[in-house]
């Protein structure tokens, strides 16, 4: 095979450099390991800025096993398990990040996601690690004569002893995330789950939902599918042209997504009165009407005004009423997609990976973190979570091996 005019040496190559991909760099160039960063766009940490609704939500002091969502669920709390929140926070603080708790929520002090990039940069820097930027993969394989790997662009060839995938899912493409990396994943012999959109919005079948756009309302949202309950979430639910977002709407999508993508019939149930039984609301509704006060009016001291005017419409009756307020039934016939969803279901099984190193069980020396694998988080910082816990790890384990 014909090489490249231009080869670059390194210990270790990192393709990707996002969350995952700049935790593995700084944890085995913290060993020593020479360290080059592959980056197919013209910056790091593009989906970093965006996280958190932009204040980045680094981690979270309330863990559980069920937060990370994965076909092979306790492989994933195995990796949570070997790089903490505790550790999370003390990684940053150890940075310069002056960080703040909101509701179990760790959040630099600035609350902007920018003060977490910026101290990620610096201790490249500080470390020496090479950054290669527009580094976009035209060919990666395992070289077995030259016993590394090598990473072909267009006009330069990167080596390594050993290779971290960190190329991150499909999600919001406009970051960087294009779904490249389960091509290269591929190319090492590794399977992969359907990438679908999560933490996304829903969109539903229903007219009423024109009507509804820009409601704001805590309640309940429980998903089905052909009937079957799927999931459930409560919180500020948000009503839109097209169906229903907030992050209630978002913990459930990615069931919503896997329905779908089975073709099953989904639908959502939202109680909008989440605090009172259907009994209770019957009764207040009922004690209102037999004062005098007009169904719309008693409608108004209990939902939105857009809510309350849309349930008017269909009846008085407070048995019925009560009903539909606790039980307003919708279709769900899609979500908004990759270009809207935070993070995707579905990638490389991690039955395919050794939880303890995150080395690959295809082929030695190649090591997988971050959204590329099989596993999505919840809400709240546990997407990040995973991404320095499996970069942490991969980045440990490579160097203990090369160094």
């Amino acid at each position: 095979m014909k090489r490249k005019e231009t080869e670059h040496f390194h210990d270790l190559l990192i393709v990707g450099a996002g969350a995952s991909g700049l935790m593995a760099a700084i944890s085995a160039a913290r060993q020593g390991v020479k360290v080059a960063l592959l980056e197919h766009t013209d910056k790091i940490g593009r989906k970093l800025l965006i996280t958190g609704n932009g204040r980045c939500n680094l981690t979270n002091q309330i863990q559980r096993p069920e937060y990370y969502r994965s076909h092979h669920g306790q492989i994933a709390w195995q990796v949570i398990s070997n790089f903490t929140e505790d550790d999370t926070i003390a990684f940053f603080q150890d940075l310069g990040l002056v960080i703040r708790e909101r509701n179990g929520g760790i959040y630099p002090w600035s609350n902007q996601a920018a003060s977490v990039l910026r101290v990620l940069k610096s201790e490249l820097f500080h470390l020496g690690i090479t950054v290669y930027y527009r580094a976009e993969t035209v060919k990666l394989y395992r070289d077995e004569k030259r016993a590394c790997f090598c990473c072909e662009t267009r006009n330069e060839c990167y080596l390594g002893k050993a290779l971290i995938l960190a190329a991150g899912s499909q999600a919001a493409e406009k970051t960087g995330s294009d779904g490249s990396g389960y091509m290269l994943a591929r190319m090492f012999g590794h399977s992969i789950y359907p990438p679908l959109p999560a933490l996304v919005p829903l969109m539903a079948k229903e007219s009423c939902f024109h009507r509804l756009s820009g409601v704001r309302a805590e309640g309940r949202i429980t998903l089905y599918a052909d009937g079957k309950e799927l999931a459930s979430d409560v919180g500020e639910l948000q009503l839109t042209e097209y169906g229903i977002s907030g992050i209630p709407a978002f913990q459930v999508s990615r069931y919503a997504s896997e329905a779908l993508y089975q073709k099953r019939y989904v639908t959502a149930e939202l109680d909008f009165c989440p605090n009172l039984t259907v009994q209770e609301l019957e009764d207040l509704i009922e004690r209102q009407t037999q004062k005098g006060i007009r169904t719309r009016e008693v409608l108004i001291g209990i939902l939105n005004e857009k809510l309350a005017d849309e349930f008017h419409s269909i009846t008085e009756n407070e048995k019925e009423l009560a009903r539909r307020i606790k039980c307003f039934s919708s279709t769900i016939t899609g979500t908004k997609g990759f270009d809207h969803c935070q993070v995707c279901a579905g990638g490389v099984p991690l039955t395919e990976i050794d939880p303890s190193t995150m080395e690959s069980k295809k082929t030695k020396g190649l090591y997988l973190a971050g959204e590329l694998l099989d596993v999505d988080g919840a809400c709240g910082g546990y997407n990040l979570q995973w991404a320095w816990a499996s970069g942490y790890l991969a980045g440990k384990r490579v160097a203990e091996k090369i160094s």
